[in-house]
């Protein structure tokens, strides 16, 4: 296992996987972990949250300074990633236990009420795209339930794993509380059999999410799956055109567009698309690629070379099929992992770049006739994780967010992640929430507690009395 700086191409650092003797001491050891964690107070557990966010804050700049070595994320990226999981962190320690009070329900009972309890230890299963982030907001909400947490990470930002384990330690959270598993992925199976694990989290590909709800439905544990996307991001022809072009830049470029959420198919109205694509490549061709640890390099290097020819073969093939190169799409010579921002118009079904994720600074336009067009184009993806719109008519706004297969729907804004809202996706972006209070109570038991009146369970022990 090593992890390797995508621009200079040196190897950081190389791991030796946890062996399966050592695996099993730490799962045991979470699980026991648990058994106390879960008894604590929602106060004593936001107390350590809270720190956890302070420590973050006080090394921000150290992490950025690994995840810009690790897997190519500019610096200032990088500090704005902590201080999103810094703010993570206080979210859930001031509002976790709101979340999680017993919720009454009027029966015929004495009482009754709907109570969540913790499940046990949480395996994360995380890619390295936002490799804080990520981490962070299935971590804060798991701990605050009284979980605990186990991460297997890409293995090119271990570095970054043993990092936030470390956040939590000097927080104060107990030993095995949260926990780093380094092991290849090719283990993640074994770890999802274990007895000590009891639900998986997973971001990353269709493909990683079909093989980890696979293993985890043969357990019979609770999967969380947050896949890629292919968002769309429609511009009717009332939008305000210049604002919109600047959204739609700064969507793709998210991360050199290494972001499941970042904007990927642009779908825009006839009547402004001539406009929209010359505005669009005039600012993709200022964009500079470069050294991430360099202040004036506005995007980083692809995390790893393999992943830069995957998007080049996929800009070729898109072109044979038919699409017009407007800029870009040459892999530039000598070392570093960067690859140019590009744009493709003329783009239609079934081509790749419409029907595929491509996961870098790649940009395909698609012309829409009228609404109804732009939304069965947006539609017509296996993907729905997220789709932002662009009209200044509020009505249209709305009407059209609700037609859009996506759990995320933007106006006139980017699509972004937030602690205060549910995050996910539907159809090969997955299921199930993270974030908010969807997200703090995908990892509990939802249990009913009904206490008899004294007359009704008199009756119920009665001959002849009914129990159903």
């Amino acid at each position: 296992m090593q992890s390797v700086n995508p621009h200079s191409g040196q190897v950081i650092r190389t791991y030796a996987p946890q062996d399966d003797a050592e695996i099993d001491r730490l799962l045991g050891a979470a699980e026991s972990a648990f058994h106390d964690w879960r008894k604590s107070s929602f106060a004593d557990r936001a107390q350590l949250m809270k720190a956890a966010g302070g420590v973050l804050r006080n090394r921000k700049q150290q992490f950025a300074e690994l995840m810009a070595d690790e897997m190519g994320k500019v610096l200032r990226d990088g500090v704005a990633e902590i201080e999103k999981c810094a703010d993570c962190c206080d979210f859930y320690a001031e509002n976790a236990q709101r979340f999680l009070a017993n919720h009454a329900v009027l029966t015929d009972a004495e009482e009754s009420y709907i109570a969540f309890d913790p499940l046990g230890p949480v395996l994360a299963i995380m890619p390295w795209n936002f490799p804080f982030w990520q981490v962070f907001r299935f971590a804060a909400p798991a701990l605050m339930a009284g979980n605990v947490g186990l991460l297997k990470h890409a293995s090119n930002v271990s570095g970054c794993a043993l990092a936030i384990e470390e956040v939590f330690r000097d927080a104060g959270f107990p030993p095995q509380a949260f926990t780093a598993l380094l092991v290849e992925s090719v283990r993640v199976e074994q770890l999802i059999r274990h007895p000590a694990v009891k639900a998986v989290t997973l971001t990353g590909s269709a493909a990683a999410g079909r093989s980890v709800a696979r293993a985890a439905g043969a357990e019979l544990k609770k999967t969380v799956l947050e896949l890629g996307g292919s968002d769309a991001y429609l511009v009717f022809d009332d939008a305000a055109l210049d604002a919109a072009v600047d959204i739609c830049v700064k969507s793709r470029l998210i991360n050199a567009g290494q972001s499941c959420i970042a904007a990927k198919r642009f779908i825009v109205h006839k009547s402004v698309r001539a406009q929209f694509e010359r505005m669009y490549v005039e600012r993709f061709q200022k964009i500079r690629c470069g050294n991430p640890r360099d202040d004036s390099s506005d995007i980083g290097p692809l995390a790893r070379a393999d992943l830069r020819e995957q998007v080049h073969r996929q800009v070729e093939e898109s072109v044979r099929q038919g699409a017009k190169l407007l800029t870009g799409g040459q892999v530039p010579p000598g070392e570093g992992g960067c690859y140019p921002p590009t744009v493709l118009t003329d783009v239609r079904p079934g081509m790749v770049a419409f029907e595929e994720e491509v996961f870098g600074p790649v940009a395909a336009i698609i012309e829409a006739r009228d609404e109804d067009h732009a939304i069965a184009l947006a539609n017509q993806s296996p993907f729905g994780l997220g789709a932002a719109l662009f009209t200044q008519d509020k009505a249209r706004a709305d009407r059209v967010a609700r037609r859009i297969d996506a759990g995320n729907v933007f106006v006139n804004a980017f699509v972004k992640s937030d602690a205060r809202l549910p995050f996910g996706g539907v159809k090969q972006s997955g299921y199930g929430r993270e974030l908010s209070w969807f997200g703090i109570q995908e990892f509990v038991n939802v249990k009913t507690i009904y206490h008899a009146r004294v007359e009704e369970a008199a009756a119920s022990q009665a001959p002849g009395g009914r129990l159903e």
